[in-house]
């Protein structure tokens, strides 16, 4: 291989360095870009997909530090990857929050009837158990465990209905319902177990 000339090296570096420069505005303006677009999903992905968004930092990190460090190349050579990365992400999160809102639509609509069933319920066995705590003779397959427990139930059902009316109230009806059907389904067990037909 022959030796360069002394006096070329100079331009050669100066060429390099031009070329450095060249790349350094583009990679910039890239994560700049890139910074922009996450900032623009990054509440509905950290609500709805949390761990992709943590990748998706990851990788971001990774481009600020190459920037960082002067690898512009490296930087311009990742972008592809990353702007994907942000694409996929801001779509997963779109998909899980429409599934998310469809599901509270669903859940909003089904408690109007819930919210009336429920109560009736819970009034049936406290009227039940009042009735039973005063007959001196409890009804076949009535023991006085089970009207104990009853009891207590009531209590407890009370206790979580009130914390899914809370939920309702706040606008969370996926909770609200998923604590009403613990409920619903609690009070099916006690008017089994006091000989109530439960409706």
């Amino acid at each position: 291989m022959k030796k360069l000339p002394v006096w070329l090296l100079p331009t050669l570096l100066v060429l390099a360095l031009v070329g450095c420069a060249n790349d350094k505005t583009p990679a910039e303006q890239a994560v700049a870009s890139a910074e922009a677009a996450l900032a623009q999903v990054r509440d509905v992905a950290q609500k709805y997909a949390p761990d992709q968004l943590q990748a998706v930092d990851a990788q971001f990190n990774g481009v600020k530090d190459s920037l960082a460090k002067g690898d512009y190349k490296g930087v311009l050579a990742a972008m592809p990857g990353l702007n994907s990365a942000i694409s996929g992400l801001k779509d997963a999160a779109s998909a899980k929050q429409a599934d998310a809102e469809a599901a509270a639509a669903k859940a909003k609509d089904a408690w109007g009837p819930m919210s009336t069933d429920v109560p009736k319920m819970v009034d049936a066995i406290q009227s039940r158990v009042d009735t039973l705590s005063k007959s001196r003779h409890l009804p076949r397959g009535v023991t006085k465990d089970s009207l104990a427990a009853a009891k207590s139930g009531l209590d407890s059902m009370k206790s979580a209905w009130s914390d899914a009316s809370n939920a309702a109230s706040s606008g969370d009806y996926s909770s609200a319902m998923s604590k009403a059907e613990a409920v619903k389904d609690q009070a099916s067990q006690i008017m089994q177990s006091l000989g109530m037909a439960a409706s």
